[in-house]
């Protein structure tokens, strides 16, 4: 054997970690074929990705195939069960996830666990899980009877926390603190749910999106549920803190705390709230939560009263009722306050007493029909011959004077109390339509009693009433008894038939009432995310204070920097004369009586052979196409006045604006102008000779209607007067065919209207071009206004046919 002194390892012990490692091979290997001797997928034949149905229709296949009865083959039983395993385990969806993470699963292990089977095989004495951390997947503690979904959450969950608070914890696998908080968890829920608070789990890992929904974002979270308002546990987990917590969730006001001082006053109530009322008498100062439950429960039919016994003021109310101090005692009361109609008295008082004592006493002996669910408790939907139930209902008032009928009424029921007869009674002001279905030919200047059947859901009775009305004297009350008898023998003796409608809500708060409760709960919500949420919580909350400030700042800057040129239309330079001065005027007028441009900019299309047709021929009815005349060298200097002008006037959806272009059609306004005004062979020359240039020209075309208002431009610089004191002979004859006015007002609009500068006049240098459009503004506003003449024609010219010969409308 020979020693290496460098290392001092002896030769041979060399190869013990090759040994190692080759000894770690076999186990894994081992492991690993242990670990997947069973596979589900395999066994059926189907691939991981098949759907339900391949799965089914494989096992039903295989089934058939080896099952015991039908093949002989000494291994069909153990294959038999293999395959019913696989299917048991592929079937289920959430068994199915588990052995496609985890591996496989024992038939006595619990719904939803896993282990690591190859990992414990080696004699129990090498392995390595996570319970090397105390760090367990599986649920202990029967965890998966408590597990939520989110359907059953929305289902089930969230309409019973108006009855019972819950207590929802969110957990997750590989959670440190969930484990640590587990212990007083198990105390907490074998506390409190014999009391009746509804537990819950949900796993943030398979239920990702309900627990988004509740508002946790991280494992462990305790959540409480009441009335579907939900609220955060902040506290140290301690069972003390859970329990309180709990009875902080329940209204403040659900028991009432009584005394020698007012009992009386809160026995006395139940005709105002048509509830019986319940007592508790007990020796400790603190209301009990099984109590405080028990009334949650039942809040909607029965006021909970506690008395503590050990307190001085008792006194008086203990030696009335005769209470046993040594023990809880509960009475209950119905219309009379002096004498209790169910006592019950014992030591440690559970649930199912307590909900089976206040169940068998939910209703007054003769309560007040007040809502529509209190009509389907009382008086239930026949659905069997055996179980049929006649509800005995008197129609009566609330004054003084119908008090004496009323009580012989109660006196009444309470010595004939059967199982198939509820005795009720209604105001007959508070639920009008229901007394006129049942008393149709009746005048209700007294009480009326009617015996009833319920039919269907749809509101369908039978019924019949006392002809004779009812006083409560004794003879009333021997005549409805005699009826009742009548109809116990012969159930057909309700011979009449109706429809009711639903009941009037007598209870139901006022809105606003409701409205300030809803802003009272998002307020405790807003303080409470504010207070301890995260700020993965409280993102959302910033994110829309911040866009807000944003918007709000934003615009005011962009407001304040902004030119005065790019939020409104500059206003037209003072002019000296007073003319221009009127137009001005005029113009402002039209500015602030039109619609508010949408935009910032005007658009005009040019009137081409493309959209010649579109923009006018074909034009909608009611739009208006505003056009401009204009040639090549007055393009620009035309174009940005007329934007100008028409500025104020774009926001109308109905007007349309377009420019053409006189060199390249110039035949086409001559040819319009013929149209509408023909003159005769001595007057055509002038004519043409004195308009041969229509620069500046609008024509605001009606295509539909096939009419037109002619705008011509005006020179500044030139005598109003004079130009308003000649018009061509075509401008007088439009004139007097469209409008029945005088000469005089004729002449004092010639100017408006589309004055021509004299013959002799000069035509205008290139510096007055854009002054043709400065009485624009005032034509638009007449315009708008409908006060134009209207030149019609009978067809449209063509753009490239200068030829086309029209006639004028006459």
């Amino acid at each position: 054997m020979m020693t290496d002194r460098s290392t001092g390892w002896i030769g041979p012990a060399r190869t013990r970690p090759v040994t190692l490692a080759i000894f770690l091979l076999i186990i894994t290997s081992h492991v690993a074929q242990t670990t997947h001797e069973f596979d589900p997928y395999k066994v059926l034949g189907v691939s991981r990705s098949a759907s339900q149905v391949e799965i089914k229709r494989a096992y039903k296949n295989l089934a058939r195939e080896w099952h015991p009865d039908k093949n002989k083959d000494p291994s069909a039983e153990d294959t038999f069960i293999k395959i019913s395993k696989s299917y048991e385990i592929l079937s289920n969806e959430e068994r199915r996830s588990n052995f496609d993470r985890y591996g496989q699963m024992d038939e006595n292990q619990p719904f939803g666990q896993s282990q690591h089977h190859g990992f414990r095989h080696f004699q129990n004495n090498f392995y390595f899980d996570e319970s090397f951390f105390q760090f367990s997947r599986s649920r202990d503690f029967a965890d998966s009877k408590y597990m939520l979904h989110h359907a059953q959450f929305h289902n089930d969950i969230l309409p019973d926390s108006y009855k019972r608070p819950y207590l929802i914890k969110v957990t997750s696998e590989w959670c440190f603190a969930c484990i640590h908080i587990e212990p007083v968890w198990k105390e907490t829920v074998l506390e409190l749910e014999p009391l009746g608070v509804g537990i819950g789990i949900v796993d943030m890992g398979s239920e990702r999106r309900l627990a988004n929904q509740l508002g946790a974002y991280r494992p462990p979270s305790i959540i409480g549920l009441v009335n579907g308002r939900m609220t955060f546990f902040h506290q140290h987990v301690v069972r003390e803190h859970l329990r309180q917590f709990v009875e902080d969730l329940l209204p403040h006001n659900l028991v009432e705390r009584i005394n020698d001082n007012n009992y009386q006053t809160f026995l006395d109530r139940w005709h105002v709230e048509n509830k019986p009322s319940l007592l508790l008498f007990d020796q400790v100062p603190v209301v009990p939560l099984l109590y405080k439950l028990t009334a949650f429960a039942f809040k909607d039919y029965i006021r909970f009263g506690y008395v503590d016994q050990g307190a001085t003021p008792n006194t008086k109310l203990l030696r009335q009722f005769n209470i046993n101090t040594y023990a809880p005692t509960m009475l209950l009361f119905k219309e009379d306050t002096e004498k209790p109609v169910d006592i019950i008295q014992a030591r440690g008082i559970k649930k199912q007493l307590m909900d089976e004592f206040v169940t068998n006493n939910k209703f007054l002996q003769v309560p007040r029909l007040v809502n529509q669910q209190l009509f389907d408790e009382l008086c239930p939907v026949k659905q069997f011959h055996r179980r049929r139930k006649y509800c005995v209902l008197l129609i009566t008032g609330e004054d003084e004077a119908f008090l004496p009928g009323n009580k012989a009424f109660v006196d009444f029921a309470t010595s004939n109390k059967k199982d198939i007869l509820r005795f009720a009674y209604v105001y007959q002001h508070q639920q009008q339509p229901l007394c006129r279905a049942l008393l149709p030919n009746q005048a209700a200047a007294f009480p009326q009693v009617v015996i009833l059947e319920r039919r269907s859901q749809a509101g369908r009775v039978l019924f019949r009433s006392m002809s004779s009305g009812w006083n409560g004297s004794q003879e009333d009350k021997y005549r409805l008894h005699e009826q009742l008898e009548l109809l116990q023998k012969d159930p057909t003796y309700l011979s009449s038939d109706t429809t009711l409608p639903e009941l009037n809500n007598e209870m139901a708060p006022i809105f606003i009432i409701q409205w300030m409760n809803a802003v009272y709960d998002y307020i405790l919500q807003i303080y409470d995310g504010l207070l301890y949420s995260n700020w993965r919580e409280m993102m959302p909350i910033l994110s829309l204070i911040f866009s807000a400030l944003f918007i709000l700042f934003g615009t005011v800057i962009i407001q304040a920097f902004s030119e005065p040129s790019e939020s409104k239309p500059q206003k037209p330079k003072p002019k000296e004369k007073n003319a221009t001065q009127t137009e001005d005027d005029a113009s402002s007028r039209a500015n602030t009586s039109s619609r508010p441009p949408r935009k910032d900019f005007v658009e005009v299309t040019e009137l081409t052979d493309v959209t010649y047709t579109s923009n006018l021929v074909k034009l909608r009815p009611g739009h208006i196409n505003v056009v401009l005349v204009l040639t090549n060298a007055s393009k620009n200097a035309l174009l940005k006045k007329f934007a100008k002008e028409v500025f104020s006037f774009s926001g109308t959806q109905t007007l349309h604006f377009s420019f053409l272009n006189a060199d390249k059609h110039h035949h086409w306004m001559p040819s319009l102008l013929r149209s509408a005004c023909p003159a005769g062979p001595s007057e055509s020359h002038s004519d043409d000779e004195e308009s041969s240039d229509y620069t500046g020209h609008v024509l605001a075309l009606n295509g539909y209607k096939k009419y037109f208002c002619l705008f011509r431009p005006v020179f500044t610089g030139e005598d109003p007067s004079d130009s308003s004191s000649e018009s061509s002979d075509c401008k007088r004859k439009s004139r007097s065919r469209s409008r029945s006015s005088s000469h005089s007002r004729s002449r004092s609009h010639s100017r408006e209207d589309g004055a021509v500068p004299k013959r002799g006049s000069s035509r205008p240098t290139s510096l007055e071009v854009h002054h043709k459009l400065d009485r624009l503004g005032l034509w638009m506003e007449r315009l708008m206004e409908g006060t134009l003449p209207r030149l019609y024609v009978s067809s449209w010219p063509t753009l490239n046919d200068a030829s086309s010969a029209f006639h004028a409308e006459s």
